[in-house]
């Protein structure tokens, strides 16, 4: 079961990628895990990722297309995986498509979480406000300004992916806004659906 999750942050998609986790035995893979993996591993890749990184740059769509290549050839993702937070560009879905293409394989559906965003603003808000009220520590990035920051990259970056995979006919939507349950009831469907024509 190969599958990807979409959503703006915020949308859920960890909290389901790992119930698929635990209900499946496939890997959640996410890039920065499989970048600091490689780094660490210092695969062939993973020093060229290091280099790139420790210059404070950006590491090139080359050399996050090689280490999730050669990431889902690994024994745990063979049978299958859910891709979180990769691919983020049009450019990065069609150079993954290759990918699978190189290797037999193709993606069995593309799970987009449907999120109303000035709501999804007030439900970090009060997460803030709850985890402050209980003594806890707030992430850096959970504030108003840097979660609209966030949203707008998303909006320009990845909201794109959704027309490529509506155009391949993979993208299956699922209401993000529902109750955490009902919204993980709909991806075991998709999910059942996607195995069904295996």
């Amino acid at each position: 079961m190969r599958l990807i999750l979409l959503g703006p942050p915020g949308a859920g998609k960890g909290t389901q990628a790992q119930r698929l986790v635990d209900r499946h035995g496939i890997p959640q893979l996410s890039t920065g895990d499989m970048l600091r993996a490689a780094v660490k591993a210092g695969t062939e890749v993973g020093k060229r990722a290091k280099e790139v990184m420790d210059a404070g740059q950006l590491v090139s769509d080359e050399i996050v297309n090689q280490i999730v290549s050669d990431r889902i050839d690994e024994p745990d993702a063979a049978k299958g995986f859910i891709l979180d937070g990769y691919p983020r560009t049009v450019p990065q879905a069609e150079a993954l498509t290759r990918i699978l293409a190189g290797k037999g394989q193709e993606l069995d559906a593309v799970i987009e979480l449907k999120v109303d965003e000035s709501a999804l603003l007030k439900r970090m808000e009060r997460r803030v406000a709850e985890t402050l009220a209980s003594g806890g520590q707030v992430r850096a990035d959970d504030n108003p300004e840097s979660f609209k920051k966030r949203l707008n990259e998303y909006r320009e970056k990845t909201a794109p992916l959704s027309a490529y995979y509506a155009g391949t006919g993979q993208l299956k939507t699922v209401d993000g806004m529902a109750d955490i349950d009902v919204v993980t009831a709909e991806i075991e469907q998709i999910v059942a659906a996607a195995a069904d024509k295996m």
